[in-house]
């Protein structure tokens, strides 16, 4: 799910406030929540004690981003502050960015789907003995239909 944050400082009021928008159609966002800060208190902490104490100031009951959305604020709030140009700051965001990425090598893998490959070809010819070999376990279930045993306590 995309989203927006966008802050908005009032300077008057010494107030951050930080609104939440939800996408629900593609390219249409319609609000969702909104919180306020001290942007005094924002600035001190983005400045000086840094991102955990940032975070822990950001996280409401009602606001509660995940770690990598928290830390993406931090770090555009402090952009944001130490360029001291404007009165609004958006932030984007997608849930997606969130999932981690693989970093494995494709040609690992196609090198095990070859293999695997290799395994599924028949010669051809299968034996009795071949036969008889994997067809030597016993199938027939362990248990009688009658047994409840798993449902008594």
């Amino acid at each position: 799910m995309k989203q927006k944050f966008r802050f908005e400082i009032d300077h008057e009021n010494d107030n951050l406030t930080l609104f939440e928008s939800a996408e629900a159609d593609t390219g249409t966002f319609f609000p969702v929540h909104h919180e306020e800060y001290s942007l005094k208190e924002i600035k001190d902490i983005v400045h000086g004690e840094g991102r955990d104490a940032f975070i822990e100031k950001l996280r409401k009951r009602n606001l509660f981003p995940p770690f990598d959305l928290a830390s993406k604020f931090f770090d555009a709030l402090k952009e944001f502050f130490d360029d001291g140009e404007g009165n609004e700051l958006v932030v984007d965001y997608d849930d997606a960015e969130s999932f981690p990425v693989l970093e494995e090598e494709i040609d690992d893998e196609i090198d095990e789907i070859v293999e695997v490959d290799k395994l599924l070809v028949e010669d051809g010819s299968v034996s009795e003995d071949e036969i008889k070999e994997i067809d030597s376990d016993d199938d027939t279930p362990k248990f009688k239909i009658e047994d409840n045993s798993e449902l008594e306590k």
